[in-house]
């Protein structure tokens, strides 16, 4: 026979369970102690580091097609910033913002390129930094993430299919847009087709035409540039040349873009793994990876 006996019952633990915080990116509620946004799968910590800071957050936006080198460039990005610090001081909030650097140069080291970003958002890098431009008297504070190229692709092909992507290309406030230099030097159209898809789905994000897209600035960055010399010569040659339809769409539809050329890897080869060929970065050379990032914070 079971004996009733009273017990107490803590209900006080569960009031913190009625308070919804909400996801910095999506702005659904969450409980306190959810690691991940339940709707769009953003870490968490951001909202909380937000709600800590003076200054709200901005975002900007590292995008381009699967294979055109963002993990590279955010990871190079803040590895020079860091080593930097007198050009234009940056600070790591929180310990998975250095995730992507510490990657990558342990990657690059070992003469080896990042793995490709998985399609699941929960398993995306996320930057969160505080930058001290030194013409400005207050800090800036930046998120950033390492957006997967074949998520962005689905997105833009069949809107609302990843919901972290639409709602956080919607309240960037700037965008670094990577085309990939070596495919257009090659003949082939592919990325200015998909830039001019990208480009048009930015524009078409916000009606208001004092928040919209086409005030925001946006950087054209051709990556893998070194293997390009006369994309590095005249960016904009290059891509009146090889991207019209992405040069023609920013001159109609976007009154603060500009084109820029980087490479991180000095030479690069390829490798025979099994029944297919690597590509592996000979030597780590950065060139023109600050230049592009710097022309969009000072218009922010």
């Amino acid at each position: 026979m079971i004996k009733d006996t009273p017990q107490l019952l803590d209900s006080y633990r569960l009031i913190e369970y009625t308070k919804h915080v909400p996801c910095y990116i999506c702005g659904e509620g969450n409980t306190f102690d959810a690691e991940l946004c339940r709707h769009c799968q953003a870490p968490m910590a951001l909202s909380h580091q937000s709600h800590s800071q003076k200054v709200a957050p901005q975002m900007i936006g590292c995008i381009g097609v699967s294979g055109v080198g963002k993990t590279v460039y955010l990871g190079m990005l803040l590895d020079i910033l860091s080593r930097q610090p007198d050009r234009m001081p940056i600070l790591a909030r929180g310990a998975f913002s250095i995730a992507i650097q510490h990657a990558t140069s342990s990657m690059l080291s070992r003469c080896e390129f990042p793995e490709k970003t998985p399609s699941e958002p929960d398993r995306w890098n996320w930057i969160h930094c505080q930058l001290r431009p030194t013409h400005r008297r207050r800090p800036v504070e930046l998120i950033m993430p390492d957006v997967a190229g074949e998520s962005l692709v689905e997105e833009v092909d069949h809107p609302y299919t990843y919901p972290v992507v639409r709602s956080f290309l919607s309240k960037c406030s700037g965008a670094l847009v990577l085309v990939d230099s070596t495919k257009l030097h090659g003949g082939a159209h592919d990325q200015d087709y998909f830039g001019m898809k990208l480009l048009s789905y930015l524009n078409e994000l916000d009606a208001d035409a004092k928040k919209s897209w086409a005030v925001r600035p946006v950087s054209i960055v051709f990556t893998k540039a070194d293997e390009c010399e006369d994309c590095f010569d005249n960016p904009d040659a290059f891509a009146k040349a090889h991207t019209p339809g992405i040069w023609q769409l920013c001159q109609e539809r976007f009154k603060k873009c500009s084109f820029h050329a980087c490479g991180v890897a000095g030479g690069c080869a390829y490798q025979q793994e099994y029944n297919s060929r690597v590509r592996v970065p000979l030597r780590v050379e950065p060139r023109g990876v600050i230049e592009p990032f710097e022309w969009l914070v000072d218009r922010l």
